[in-house]
């Protein structure tokens, strides 16, 4: 059954009086707080969230965010203090519920913008061929180097040896979502997609052999998923670290106002001690690939997309513009992450022969399963078929070929 937070998560955006009507009835009867109001903010980040404000009686002004997981196994999230004992900065809460079903954390107002709203501001501007992304692009691209590199040594200093993880949070992002009814609910064989080139049934698009951008894919989406099921699958022994879990851009802010400017860490749902090749898996994808999920209607109008079917084959050819500060933060998080974390777990002796499927199958995740690419009313035909295109290409390029590029001066950094 649905909970409170789930139909708030939903209603937000199609009543969003109502939505901040029951919102204040569950903060009222989960905290002893005076609400006065409650001021709900839909965002094109809020995929399974939602956040906002509240106002006391008193004139006290605070702010809120949840994450909402309808098909949830974990019984533990939300493990900030984990990850402010390591080194991390991130806004620890003044109130919090995180029983299952009730996570909702309450925090001082915050006025620093997300990295998602910088970075998209700045993607804008330089698609608009306004110059002056220049000076916010580089002060966003120190603060970023600085946050990884201090990521880098939060891994160091927290590194154990290979143990199964399945208590871990993160692991609801990944195995869960393929085992714990997501994806049947999002993606059952007779549930319908419209695609450019027609209706089509789900079981049928599954089946479907791939060639993308002129590379042909001898794997179909049934076979990504049962491989993933078994690569990513929890009681898998794997070095741990201390990691945020789901540190993309909407879960980081960027303050301006220290000197220099720097990142600060927020929302930490999934946070935890996991492997850190799961850790890098979402700001890899989100901060880098999917800006179509967010802004489906803007990234239609600016990606050319197409499909041949041949047979039992669908050619697909798409281009997918990736910005400079797209690109800026793909190249820090592996030339400042994932490239020495490979070379410290080689070091250690715990590095999985199997990495590059752990962080492949991992990524092919992230545009499969975060949202419903057969709902379409939120996406168009286009759009659908882009993010069943590019959760295919995540197993082995994207939509540039730079993924590919940075796995291949990966390996060859490993010796």
């Amino acid at each position: 059954m649905t909970n409170i937070l789930q139909t708030i998560q939903q209603v937000q955006f199609t009543d969003k009086p109502q939505a901040e009507l029951l919102l204040i009835g569950f903060i009222r009867e989960t905290f002893d707080l005076s609400v006065q109001k409650v001021e709900l903010r839909p965002l094109a980040t809020s995929l399974n969230s939602f956040n906002g404000f509240i106002t006391l009686t008193d004139g006290t002004r605070l702010f809120f965010k949840t994450h909402t997981e309808q098909d949830t196994v974990i019984d533990e999230y939300y493990n900030a203090r984990l990850l402010a004992d390591v080194g991390y900065p991130i806004i620890q809460p003044l109130y919090s519920t995180t029983k299952t079903g009730q996570q909702f954390l309450i925090y001082e107002v915050i006025t620093a913008p997300a990295v998602f709203d910088v970075a998209w501001d700045l993607e804008l501007r330089q698609a608009g061929r306004d110059n002056s992304f220049l000076t916010p692009y580089n002060l966003l691209k120190q603060a970023q180097n600085d946050a990884d590199d201090a990521l880098f040594t939060y891994y160091q200093v927290s590194l154990q040896s290979p143990t199964p993880t399945p208590d871990a949070p993160i692991h609801q992002l990944f195995y869960h979502r393929l085992t714990g009814g997501r994806y049947d609910r999002f993606y059952a064989d007779n549930n319908p997609i419209i695609l450019p080139h027609g209706t089509f049934r789900m079981g049928n698009v599954k089946r479907v052999k791939w060639v993308i951008n002129g590379q042909k894919y001898d794997e179909t989406i049934y076979d990504l998923v049962a491989r993933a099921i078994n690569t990513l699958n929890p009681n898998r022994a794997l070095a741990t670290v201390i990691g945020h879990g789901d540190a993309h851009n909407g879960n980081v802010f960027f303050r301006t106002e220290t000197n220099p400017p720097s990142l600060l860490y927020f929302d930490p749902a999934f946070a935890g001690r996991h492997s850190p090749l799961l850790d890098l898996v979402k700001p890899i994808f989100h901060n880098v690939f999917a800006m179509w999920m967010y802004h489906p209607q803007t990234k239609k109008d600016s990606t050319i997309i197409q499909v041949d079917v041949r047979g039992d084959e669908w050619h697909v050819t798409y281009s997918y513009a990736l910005w400079s500060v797209r690109m800026m933060f793909l190249e820090s998080k592996f030339e400042r992450v994932v490239i020495p974390t490979l070379k410290l777990l080689k070091e250690r002796g715990f590095l999985p022969d199997d990495w590059r499927e752990i962080l492949k199958l991992a990524l092919f995740c992230c545009p499969f399963l975060t949202l419903n690419l057969a709902d379409s009313n939120r996406f168009p035909p286009e759009i659908s078929l882009l993010g069943l295109a590019m959760s295919v290409d995540m197993n082995a390029n994207d939509p540039s070929g730079v993924l590919a590029k940075w796995f291949d001066v990966a390996h060859s950094a490993l010796g």
